[in-house]
């Protein structure tokens, strides 16, 4: 007998421990208990309690809050949050010891950097402009930043857009298509010109001054004021001399170069005859200014004559002459007079 009921109470005890162990794993194995957020963001314009609790349950999808503004993060207290949750029969809920939960709306700033090139684009062409690389667009007011959804990813679409080509002032309007937080379009107002590129000198230039890179850049200057012989690089201007003083930002015309002047009136130049076999020089005087090329007159200091001949570099004029024109060597070069016969005497 104290067999049997030995073995009994050793099964009873075994069987008890046994549905013990199968209780607690039931328990363990139980609804996991909503814990909340320190932090959510959101896309839409309600916050669910999904978006506040991990493991909501059935009622995940339920709206309690009102969401921030696109591209804003405000911030809901633990109190408030349990409050909203009480007609769900939510109560038992880990809150982490959490005093606030921050909650962010997702958005996308829409980007104005490149809109005066979208302007261009839009007029180009159009009113007897010319390319949109050419033309300058000046906005009455920046555009402010402006949010729309996240799932918004379309540019900016060109609704309408009118120019008024006597003074330049141009209004336009973009929508933005698929975003219910922009409903109207975005109206801009400003003006627009066309330009062209043109050489201009970087400081004042004196009558005569020959001009180097330096002594030029190239801007953009509206097309109506520019002249059309105006040059537009400053590889047309540089060995060439200003006809007339000019000053800093002067844009050049061809007009207003000339050639620069290797010969100026009454300096002493060098007077090269040349024939074939035969190179002569002697000294001159430049009876008139001339750039190379020129034929100008010139004074044999010699001869005392008049004659003709081309600018050939600084202060030197070649003269061109036939074999049987070239003069006496003996009389370009300068000799000592010969002395006076002597007196015999008596």
């Amino acid at each position: 007998m104290i067999r049997t009921f030995t073995s009994f109470a050793a099964a009873l005890v075994a069987g008890l421990i046994a549905s013990h162990g199968v209780a607690a794993q039931g328990a363990a194995s139980g609804p996991t208990k909503p814990t909340l957020k320190r932090a959510v963001t959101v896309s839409g314009e309600t916050v669910r309690i999904g978006d506040l609790l991990e493991d909501a349950g059935a009622s995940a999808d339920a709206a309690i809050f009102r969401s921030p503004d696109i591209g804003t993060t405000g911030s809901v207290s633990v109190q408030q949050v349990l409050d909203a949750l009480q007609p769900f029969h939510i109560y038992l809920i880990n809150t982490r010891g959490l005093s606030a939960v921050e909650v962010t709306r997702a958005g996308r700033q829409l980007d104005f950097s490149d809109l005066e090139s979208r302007i261009a684009q839009a007029f180009a062409g159009r009113y007897g402009l010319g390319e949109a690389k050419n033309l300058a667009v000046t906005l009455d007011v920046a555009p402010r930043p402006a949010m729309v959804e996240a799932s918004v990813t379309a540019d900016l679409a060109l609704t309408a857009a009118a120019l008024n080509p006597m003074s330049g002032r141009f209004e336009i309007a973009f929508e933005v298509p698929g975003s219910a937080i922009i409903r109207k379009p975005l109206r801009f107002t400003g003006s627009i010109v066309e330009t062209i590129e043109v050489t201009v000198t970087t400081h004042q230039l004196g009558a005569g001054a020959i001009l180097k890179d330096s002594d030029l850049a190239v801007e953009r200057r509206p097309k109506a004021k520019v002249a059309a012989d105006a040059l537009g690089s400053t590889h047309d201007a540089i060995g060439f001399a200003v006809r007339s003083g000019v000053r800093a930002g002067t844009p050049l015309r061809r007009t207003d170069l000339m050639k620069p002047q290797m010969v100026h009136r009454d300096d002493t130049v060098t007077l090269v005859y040349e024939a074939p076999g035969i190179l002569l020089t002697t000294r001159g005087k430049a009876l008139e200014s001339g750039a190379e090329g020129d034929v100008v007159n010139v004074l044999n200091l010699q001869s005392k004559r008049s004659i003709q001949g081309t600018v050939t570099g600084p202060n030197r004029v070649n003269i061109l002459v036939s074999t049987a024109a070239v003069p006496n060597p003996a009389k370009l070069v300068d000799r000592p007079s010969p002395p006076p016969p002597s007196v015999a005497s008596r």
